[in-house]
């Protein structure tokens, strides 16, 4: 009989009930026991989802409290010295230390690094392993959830995120050396740990490893053989999962492993479902993820159902049918959106209903199924169909603008060398000019506000009035710290890329499709489900309104093409670039309409860029191209006077530097606060042509930066950029942080800038220590 199960379940709750009582710990109004039972009561919902969908076993170990890296290091004992563990369990407080810098009890200190989980807008927290790492078995919280299940009457599979790919996400602090030196010593916990599932009754435990989707070299291949045929004396059954890409040349590595299955992603690879079925050993079972776990459009179910068909042939009881990957990257539960026309909705499947779709696949695929599985098979079946062939999807016009697009120039009129010497004179700026990246505090007055306005409690006109007093407050804020180049600061977005779409057509909105990025961060991807038009203007009432209120520049702010493209769920019935034009050419609308109305400096954030890159080397040129000219479309009309920003977050892109050069913004800001300043070093070895500002502290912590860090890390750019081409900045927007936390560390910011503008006072002291370096 074919086995139904999941891979993960989203851990935040259907209305955010993880992230709103995460904060309340954090900041004191909630107890630890009140947020494990909080906990608890997720899981068992999660786990009856599971159940009611027909699934065979419930995921445990998926859920966490902040990150599932950071689970897996806290349960390897891998704590770095700055956080104060003197062994042990590790503590809840320990372990937000490390995720944020502090938590209610113990002394603060720098968090760990947060980056990309792969090619999604998850982050995860980087492992920190030094030459003489030791690990122990120092959590018991995977075990007394799989006692939790138990209890509850459930079948629990453990979901673990597997060696291999813990150590290749990993980073060697102290001192470079080979990570997979301290492979054995990894192994020798998670043996432990197989060991003591096994004593509690499990049978099956998941170990993903993903990063066998990676172009990996030799000696990690060998790493995977190492591990596995050391884990297989475990008393319990291995299925090792891996997804977002296909397996390509490791496919026969994976399938030849010693484990008692191999889930492959059939979403992203189709055409190697088959070579896996022909590939894999007679003993070891195939779990197909057939449905997507990342994007929210109904599964075309009988398309699915030819497919397993197909492998059950082959495969007969060893088939499995699952989601592609965990359902971490999508909504909860679709029903819950009852604000949308029925039309829509029935295109959408979030991860409760992909749950459904797995269960009647399941179903479907018995030898005698039902007849209300053959009903529903039907349905689905005419509504992927009418998603495809509605009207709905195209606009004439659109279609007839991207026809001319080779009319329209790429490239700005003027190369940067000139830009910057017109862009100065018009708008003359001191050494270090200090400026944020566009977002300040959204208080729970702005948020209140804007629900007060889209519930319709006031009028337009108060609603007005009210965000008119916020940019007002953070004008003069700024004024007052006396930063160089100042924000609206967006008091009138809900987010980033959900702003925009809510002005374009050919987008959606949802009321609770929210997915988790990182810890108690949320976001809410529109749904891109058509052609996309930009009606009229989008923020130009309220860049021209806060220019107005001072005599310092004012930087116009919008998401560029890409960020909105990758950010969102997106349609799946045209290739990625031809939307990205779509979006570029609608933003590129709105640059030319700032520029209209005054503003000469306007910031297109591409934090998404390098997320959206694949994970095979060899097909990284032809996304960076397409990805550069959606930037440069939106970018390039504007007259050399006007300056284009950009900034990027938690992305390395030490390895596209050489495309980020090609976008031509006339600056580019980056985190480098939380990367221990590694970004840096994509300068040492390129020479970077334009305008760099190097986040100089980490906003997603909590802790005021000093002026003196601020200053050591200014002083390390300026040894591999040269100095005269640095700007001063936080690592991101400031929306999640609070006025109380934001003031001084600007403070700081802009003493840290007069510091360096005192030190490199003439152009021949900055072009000596650039030399020197």
């Amino acid at each position: 009989m074919t086995v139904a199960h999941s891979l993960g379940f989203p851990r935040i709750g259907a209305r955010r009930e993880l992230k709103f009582a995460l904060e309340e710990y954090w900041s004191g109004q909630r107890s630890a026991a009140d947020l494990q039972q909080l906990a608890r009561s997720l899981r068992l919902q999660n786990w009856q989802h599971q159940r009611e969908a027909g699934l065979d076993f419930v995921s445990v170990g998926d859920f966490s409290f902040y990150d599932q890296v950071l689970d897996t290091s806290a349960l390897l004992g891998v704590v770095p010295e700055r956080f104060g563990w003197n062994g042990g369990d590790v503590d809840l407080d320990t372990y937000f230390r490390m995720a944020r810098g502090r938590a209610p009890s113990g002394q603060p200190a720098a968090a760990c690094t947060l980056t990309k989980w792969f090619d999604t807008n998850y982050h995860y927290l980087e492992p920190e392993v030094t030459a003489d790492q030791t690990f122990a078995l120092s959590t018991d919280r995977l075990f007394e959830q799989v006692a939790e299940a138990q209890v509850a009457g459930f079948t629990p599979k453990p979901v673990l995120l597997g060696p291999v790919t813990w150590l290749w996400l990993a980073r060697a602090v102290g001192g470079e050396f080979d990570r997979l030196t301290l492979l054995e010593r990894v192994l020798d916990v998670y043996a432990q740990v197989l060991d003591r599932l096994a004593e509690a009754g499990v049978e099956w435990v998941q170990l993903d490893e993903p990063a066998l989707v990676l172009d990996l070299p030799q000696a990690w291949r060998t790493a995977f053989e190492q591990a596995y045929h050391r884990l297989k004396a475990a008393r319990v059954k291995l299925l090792l999962a891996t997804y977002f890409g296909g397996l390509e040349d490791n496919l026969t590595l994976a399938c030849n492993l010693p484990v008692a299955g191999l889930h492959v992603d059939a979403v992203s690879a189709p055409d190697e479902l088959t070579l896996a079925a022909d590939w894999l050993p007679s003993c070891k079972i195939l779990s197909v993820g057939i449905v997507s776990g990342r994007n929210i459009w109904r599964t075309d179910l009988q398309a699915a159902l030819n497919t397993l068909k197909a492998a059950q042939v082959k495969l007969g009881d060893r088939l499995w049918v699952a989601p592609s990957c965990s359902l971490l990257h999508v909504p909860v539960d679709r029903d819950q959106e009852t604000d949308l026309d029925t039309e829509l909705q029935s295109w959408l499947s979030f991860a409760v209903q992909k749950l459904g779709e797995i269960g009647l696949l399941k179903r479907a695929l018995a030898d005698q199924p039902d007849a209300v599985t053959e009903v529903e098979l039907q349905a689905a079946a005419k509504i992927a169909r009418g998603r495809l062939s509605s009207p709905r999807l195209h606009n004439e016009a659109v279609r007839n603008r991207l026809a001319e697009l080779a009319k329209l120039p790429l490239a700005r009129e003027l190369p940067f060398s000139e830009r910057h010497a017109i862009q100065q004179m018009a708008r003359p700026l001191p050494a270090f000019p200090t400026t944020t990246i566009g977002s300040f505090p959204q208080t729970a007055d702005i948020r209140q506000t804007r629900r007060d306005f889209r519930q319709g409690e006031i009028s337009a006109a108060d609603y007005e009035a009210r965000i008119e007093a916020e940019i007002e407050a953070t004008v003069a804020a700024q004024e007052a710290l006396d930063i160089d180049v100042l924000v609206h600061g967006e008091a009138e977005r809900n987010d980033m890329v959900e702003y925009f779409g809510e002005q374009l057509d050919g987008f959606a909105f949802t009321r609770f499709g929210w997915v988790q990025s990182y810890g108690s961060r949320c976001v809410k991807p529109p749904v891109l489900f058509g052609d996309v038009s930009r009606p009229q203007a989008m923020t130009v009432r309220w860049a021209r309104y806060a220019a107005s209120l001072t005599n310092r520049p004012m930087k116009g702010m919008l998401t560029g093409p890409v960020t909105i493209l990758n950010w969102s769920f997106v349609r799946d019935d045209q290739p990625r670039a031809q939307t990205a034009q779509q979006i570029a050419l609608a933003l590129r609308d709105e640059v030319l309409d700032l520029e209209a109305a005054g503003i000469g400096i306007i910031q297109i954030d591409e934090a998404a860029l390098r997320e959206g890159l694949p994970l095979r080397r060899r097909a990284w040129q032809q996304y960076l191209d397409w990805a550069v000219d959606a930037f440069r479309l939106t970018a390039s009309g504007v007259a050399s006077e006007t300056q284009i920003h950009t900034h990027m977050c938690y992305s390395q892109f030490n390895d596209i530097i050489a495309s980020i050069a090609r976008m031509d913004a006339d600056v580019i800001t980056i985190e480098t606060s939380r990367s221990d300043k590694r970004l840096l070093n994509a300068f040492r070895d390129f020479d970077y042509p334009n305008d760099i500002g190097p986040g100089v502290y980490d906003i997603h912590s909590p802790n005021i930066p000093s002026v003196e860090a601020m200053v050591e890390l200014l002083e390390n750019a300026a040894k591999v950029i040269p100095a005269q081409r640095l700007w001063v900045n936080p690592d991101c927007g400031l929306k999640t942080r609070r006025w109380e936390e934001v003031q001084p560390a600007l403070a700081a910011m802009v003493s840290a800038a007069k510091v360096l503008r005192q030190r490199f006072a003439g152009a021949g002291d900055a072009k000596r220590l650039t030399e020197d370096a």
